[in-house]
């Protein structure tokens, strides 16, 4: 017996189906959304998709008769060999599913089409930036809603229903409204007196006087007037905002060859994207570094083919000038998110640790490396086999207690499992202001 939902909602489609599948099928529709982001170009990333998934993972929840076990009445019409008691044997081969069409087994795929919205949500599920709204900003455009007392005029739905009713019982009671337990005791006085002896007409006379007396004060006494009404009132109110910035911070020296920065550039449209669909108050400033450093827009620091020599400290000494001149730590929270081959001059070596302890790691929240490497170059997903003088740089400070995240990616299909766990959200929940 299948059991299936076939109500229709506005417009002939079947919204809350389609949302329940997606719940179902969570863990399929996520790995073939992973799977169609390596495929994609960087600037179709948050695009609509196609995606396929088993079909044996999206099949309906039936019920159907057990194999085996319970009594079982048959009607089988044409019987002419068996009666009531024997044993039917089962015949040889058989397996309840009809006759095989050939030797081989398979399974189509099953396809559909996630919209935009869709996808970036399956995309961006469980993301979240670490260790955020530790530091707030008081000022800002932000605004709540509270309680501010009641009305006399508003909305329905905001009818302060506890309010109204005990207005209209003090006017009720204030103005002497009969109520309905004093008419009905009176009229069964007057029923009683009607049936009793003729001595009493005069007692009933006032009796009926009385109650015509209270009947018209009933009727001119509304139950609930409109001077009794009273609404909810709310007021909007300030209220602090987390904020955050994201420094973007790119190698595009000598030594990144176009493998190397489209892994890197994979990398930051993802966080680019992440940013902007989750958070309201994030910004993301881009500096692009050869020997030198310096902040550009976002067109430039995806598409420009500017090359030179390897300087890594360069690009922390201009994300120390930017935070300096606009970005308070005392009222920012501050991320920075490094992808680079690794390559760096042995004499630059201190100068990026100095920089990174004394003056970087301080006034981050969260701080990310993200080596890309040769796609012919076997590793581990996310952990380097061969450490380049920047990954040694990075893991000492690491080894001395510093807080930094390190990832190397050789694939473009590693960029999205590695920036999911770079980004993945903790066990502990922090509140999340930005949101």
């Amino acid at each position: 017996m299948y059991i299936i939902d076939r109500r229709l909602n506005a417009g002939g489609k079947s919204l809350p189906n389609r949302q329940r599948f997606l719940r179902r099928a969570k863990a399929l529709v996520q790995r073939a959304v992973a799977d169609k982001a390596a495929e994609r170009d960087i600037t179709d990333i948050d695009a609509s998709a196609e995606v396929a998934i088993p079909r044996g993972g999206v099949g309906e929840p039936r019920l159907r008769r057990a194999n085996s076990g319970g009594l079982r009445d048959y009607v089988l019409p044409g019987n002419k060999k068996f009666v009531e008691g024997d044993t039917l044997e089962r015949p040889p081969g058989a397996s309840g599913r009809g006759s095989d069409a050939g030797d081989g087994e398979g399974e189509d795929e099953f396809r559909f089409v996630l919209s935009r919205e869709e996808f970036l949500q399956l995309f961006l599920d469980d993301l979240d930036l670490p260790n955020l709204a530790k530091r707030r900003l008081m000022t800002s455009e932000a605004f709540g809603i509270r309680r501010a007392g009641y009305s006399v005029t508003g909305s329905p739905p905001n009818l302060a229903l506890t309010r109204t009713m005990r207005n209209s019982l003090s006017r009720r009671i204030a103005m002497r409204r009969p109520s309905a337990t004093e008419l009905a005791q009176l009229k069964e006085k007057i029923e009683e007196l009607e049936n009793g002896p003729p001595e009493s007409a005069e007692k009933l006379t006032s009796l009926r006087r009385r109650l015509e007396e209270m009947d018209r004060r009933s009727r001119q006494i509304p139950y609930i007037d409109p001077i009794d009404l009273r609404y909810r009132r709310f007021e909007p109110v300030p209220r602090p905002v987390t904020q955050a910035v994201m420094f973007c911070l790119m190698d595009v020296s000598g030594s990144m060859t176009e493998h190397m920065k489209d892994l890197a550039k994979r990398f930051y449209m993802l966080l680019y994207v992440f940013l902007k669909r989750r958070y309201r108050h994030v910004e993301i400033v881009f500096v692009r570094h050869t020997h030198e450093a310096k902040e550009v827009d976002e067109d430039t620091f995806f598409n420009s083919p500017e090359t030179g020599g390897t300087l890594v400290s360069s690009a922390l000494v201009e994300m120390k000038r930017i935070v300096a001149e606009r970005y308070p730590p005392g009222n920012w929270n501050i991320y920075a998110a490094q992808a680079s081959d690794g390559d760096n001059s042995s004499a630059d070596r201190g100068t990026c640790t100095v920089l990174l302890r004394d003056a970087i790691l301080p006034l981050c929240q969260y701080f990310a490396y993200l080596e890309v490497g040769a796609e012919d170059e076997g590793h581990r997903i996310g952990f380097a086999t061969h450490k380049t003088a920047l990954w040694q740089t990075y893991e000492a400070l690491v080894e001395a207690g510093s807080e930094i995240a390190m990832r190397k990616v050789n694939h473009r299909r590693e960029i999205y499992p590695v920036f999911r766990e770079l980004f993945r959200r903790r066990s502990d929940p922090v509140e999340q202001g930005a949101s």
